[in-house]
């Protein structure tokens, strides 16, 4: 079997390599420094799934059709990534590895006559240089199909295929678990704010403080919306009911718990990756989504709307906010 691997990022580097060491027959698309490393010297996985260094294919774009593909891009290069690849896309089954809501949806939507899958990565990965990702948290990857009524076959056969390299469990509510992704997600703007990890984050008590409000947030406006949360990563329709309307101190408990779940290699988060990088970031597909679909609802989200101005601030003038100023900026007139 050909698996494509579109975006051989952290996300996408990690499942290309695990692939490859699988024994299957990967193709990778990368870009400038990093598709010249793994052209010369493959690609290096690290970290909590074991050392392996795969030798791959590695393109610009796809030249042929391959039985599988697997876009790992960032939700805002997701259109482009497709646009790009569109000849070799139709027809054959695509796995998306996204953050933030409706991605998969989109691509089943310029892609219909795939089946369409969307999977959400609970491992922590990271770009650490052209050539070479690492696993800082390991974890399973959760896979549903956009229309599962069509497509069950198909995802229970990705998910064979997948889990012969990587932990991989299935779900019949994607959008769910879509929403349950994004609480969790809700710890990558204070990262990409402060230049800090994820774990120094939380040891602050104001910047805890901070990520609770916007994780209450986005579980109040996910109500709103008539979704129901899947289990995921100790969270679920329970334990977030609770949080959403616990006193803050107590609620403050579930970021803690989040943070020490990650284990002590500092975790920086995807978007603090990309402002590392030079690279836009996935900030309006993750906190920016609570604020989208708060506003459907007729919900005000003001704490993830100006976490959301506070990253663009940083990728603007490329320079982090004192973590003092944070709670100041955000908190104003709430």
């Amino acid at each position: 079997m050909t698996i494509a691997v579109i975006g051989a990022g952290a996300i996408g580097g990690t499942v290309a390599a695990a692939l490859d060491r699988a024994g299957h027959d990967v193709v990778v698309t990368a870009r400038g420094e990093h598709l010249d490393a793994i052209r010369r010297d493959g690609l290096l996985l690290t970290g909590g799934w074991g050392d392996h260094r795969a030798h791959l294919t590695a393109q610009e774009r796809l030249d042929e059709r391959p039985d599988l593909a697997i876009i790992a891009v960032k939700a805002q290069d997701a259109d482009r990534a497709v646009a790009d690849n569109a000849e070799a896309l139709r027809g054959t089954d695509v796995l998306v590895i996204q953050n933030g809501l409706g991605g998969a949806e989109r691509v089943a939507a310029a892609l219909p006559g795939s089946a369409v899958l969307g999977g959400l990565a609970l491992y922590a990965a990271s770009f650490l240089s052209p050539g070479s990702v690492a696993i800082t948290t390991p974890g399973p990857t959760i896979l549903g199909a956009v229309d599962h009524r069509k497509d069950a076959a198909v995802l229970d056969r990705v998910a064979a295929t997948l889990g012969s390299a990587v932990p991989i469990t299935t779900t019949t509510n994607l959008v769910g678990a879509q929403w349950t992704k994004l609480i969790v997600n809700q710890v990558n703007a204070l990262p990409a704010i402060t230049g800090m990890s994820v774990q120094d984050v939380v040891r602050v008590p104001v910047l805890r403080q901070v990520m609770t409000a916007s994780m209450r947030e986005a579980v109040v406006a996910a109500r709103a919306r008539g979704v129901r949360f899947e289990p995921m990563s100790g969270l679920g329709e329970g334990l977030l009911t609770v949080f959403s309307m616990a006193p803050l101190r107590w609620a403050e408990m579930l970021p803690k718990l989040m943070a020490r779940r990650m284990g002590a290699t500092p975790n920086p988060g995807s978007t603090l990756q990309s402002i590392r990088r030079g690279q836009p970031t996935e900030i309006d597909h993750l906190n920016g989504a609570v604020v989208s679909e708060g506003r459907v609802a007729g919900l005000p989200t003001p704490v993830n709307e100006r976490l959301v101005a506070l990253v663009h601030e940083v990728e603007r003038t490329g320079r982090f906010v004192p973590p003092a100023r944070v709670p100041r900026a955000v908190f104003r007139r709430l």
